[in-house]
């Protein structure tokens, strides 16, 4: 009871940081200072220029998890986390008429957003459903293909959300997920309640991402891509973000800058974006 319980406030928070950072324009992830933006993520001019009008939307990401992907005409796509609706609204096009695309997400204000999106474009085979990627709303076996978008890392559970994938997926389908994973964080940062919701405070390691998803009953797991959160980047984190108080470093006898520098070091090439391919056997 003790560990729902928990699991249960980190996701409240989760939603309450993604309902604030709607509403204030702020960086991915709920945070003050974005992990992520648009450049560099694997999205085209043509994917993105007439789908989402407002820029600070499609910066809630870390990476395309539909580039390159198989996706057909006809498939049924899943986005957990679709938040404002840009790859739902990407797979849409993918998947055409004759396909359907599913989106899940507890935050009220990103569903709004996400419907008026859909809405906007005209397209009638995309849904959005509230719910929790660890208990999804969709039927077992029914999805061709699940997406997302650095979002399983903000879960508290998450085996259950790599067994659930399996669960919904039908027989020789797949999923193809961009997400955030880190490793040998220091203890202050791991153990930060308002960091979980920077995408990085709740990442797990490559390793243990692969076996997660290999324990699910998945099976050609693979990495497609890699991309490393260099020096400057943690850098520039560390310096601007309001969710890491200054006295964690004045206890540590450093200020914010000297930290930002000691950090950028120490944490180089220890967080990742990484795009995982799974599939369920046939």
């Amino acid at each position: 009871m003790k560990e729902e319980r928990k699991a249960k406030e980190v996701r409240e928070e989760v939603s309450r940081n993604y309902a604030r950072a709607v509403s204030e324009g702020k960086g991915c992830c709920g945070g003050s200072s974005s992990c992520c933006n648009s450049a560099g993520l694997g999205y085209s001019d043509e994917e993105i220029l007439d789908l989402i009008s407002d820029p600070e939307l499609i910066s809630f990401g870390c990476g395309n998890p539909l580039a390159f992907s198989e996706v057909r005409e006809g498939d049924t796509v899943l986005d957990l986390g679709s938040g404002a609706g840009l790859d739902l609204l990407i797979a849409a096009r993918k998947v055409g008429p004759s396909g359907r695309v599913i989106g899940i997400d507890m935050t009220d204000e990103m569903i709004s957003r996400a419907r008026k999106n859909i809405e906007r474009t005209g397209m009638n085979n995309v849904e959005v459903r509230k719910g929790i990627i660890e208990e999804m709303p969709v039927d077992s076996e029914t999805v061709n293909w699940v997406i997302s978008n650095c979002v399983i890392n903000l879960s508290p559970e998450k085996k259950k959300v790599f067994d659930e994938i399996y669960r919904v997926l039908k027989a020789g389908g797949a999923m193809l997920v961009s997400d955030v994973v880190a490793e040998d964080l220091p203890g202050w940062l791991r153990n930060s309640d308002r960091l979980y919701s920077s995408c990085i405070a709740g990442a797990i390691s490559e390793t243990d991402y692969i076996r997660g998803l290999e324990e699910a009953g998945l099976e050609n797991v693979e990495v497609r891509e890699r991309a490393e959160y260099g020096m400057e980047d943690i850098k520039a984190f560390v310096k601007t973000s309001a969710e890491i108080p200054s006295e964690i470093f004045e206890e540590m006898g450093m200020d914010r800058a000297k930290a930002a520098d000691h950090y950028a070091e120490t944490l180089s090439g220890k967080i990742l974006s990484v795009q995982f391919y799974a599939r369920k056997p046939s």
